[in-house]
């Protein structure tokens, strides 16, 4: 049972990888968020490597817009300048940037939403 924990677990190579690409493509979307995303406040709450580290899944909690779906839209079609400028800021720690697939992480907004019920 020991060996199959081991094996789901991720690499500390992934681990690696996912704290770096969490840092850097956070600060992308600082940067970058006025002109590509109309001034949207994204942050990165999670990046999860594959094990063969050529797909990442961010997870996005995207505030001050209405529609968040439409942000996130946004933010895919952005997909080919975020990998170009991330692959400038990391052509040193990384060979390959990975593919990136996008997702809103609404923990946040189910937590609050939780907290609200509570105070009832």
């Amino acid at each position: 049972m020991g060996i199959l924990y081991i094996c789901c677990m991720a690499s500390i190579r992934q681990e690696k990888i996912a704290r770096l690409l969490q840092k850097e493509l956070g600060t992308i979307f600082q940067r970058e968020s006025r002109t590509w995303f109309d001034g949207a406040f994204i942050t990165v709450t999670t990046v999860r490597v594959s094990p063969d580290l050529s797909i990442a899944r961010v997870y996005l909690s995207i505030w001050g817009v209405d529609d968040k779906e439409k942000t996130l839209e946004t933010v895919q079609n952005q997909h080919g300048n975020i990998r170009r400028h991330l692959g400038n800021n990391v052509r040193h720690q990384l060979r390959i940037v990975p593919e990136f697939h996008f997702y809103i992480d609404d923990s946040l907004d189910y937590a609050e939403n939780i907290e609200n019920l509570l105070k009832k």
